[in-house]
């Protein structure tokens, strides 16, 4: 199912960035250099499709990929507008890391950047924890949307 957030009720969190900063976490946009690097990262931890709609994220210009890092190392992303205009996800944490407001720092970077680009909603396709997007950024289920945009994805091509 896919999830609706009005942008116009979404804003920095200056208690979440403080738990991200305190962990030693930095949220920041994406370069076109670290292509291949984050969608490896991706590809690894989260599969081929979320890989393929990373790649997407990063041929926008600004790339519309977030990125966690820490210590110089990738420890999560979330992107926009991979799959179609005004969408939010792909997006992951490394499970190390888990718990640390970093999921949520990155929705709300992302979030915001569709908020600047002019949006006055997004959609969050296909969601996972329905729970944390109610919670995070009081998003709401979109009746009838299920199967949603994902309904006609290749899966193999065996």
């Amino acid at each position: 199912m896919d999830y609706l957030v009005n942008l116009s009720l979404v804003s920095a969190d200056p208690a979440v960035d403080a738990r991200v900063t305190d962990t030693g976490v930095m949220i920041r946009r994406a370069l076109a250099p670290e292509l291949e690097l984050v969608t490896d990262w991706v590809r690894s931890r989260f599969g081929a499709g979320w890989a393929g709609e990373t790649a997407v994220a990063f041929s926008r210009q600004p790339p519309g990929c977030f990125l966690a890092t820490k210590e110089g190392k990738l420890v999560g992303f979330a992107c926009h507008e991979s799959i179609a205009r005004g969408f939010f996800g792909p997006t992951g944490v490394d499970e190390s890391v888990r718990g640390q407001g970093i999921g949520q720092a990155l929705l709300l970077a992302s979030l915001i950047d569709l908020k600047t680009m002019g949006y006055a909603y997004a959609i969050i396709g296909d969601v996972g924890p329905a729970a944390f997007y109610e919670r995070a950024v009081g998003a709401m289920p979109i009746p009838n949307s299920a199967p949603g945009i994902y309904a006609g994805m290749l899966t193999s091509v065996e």
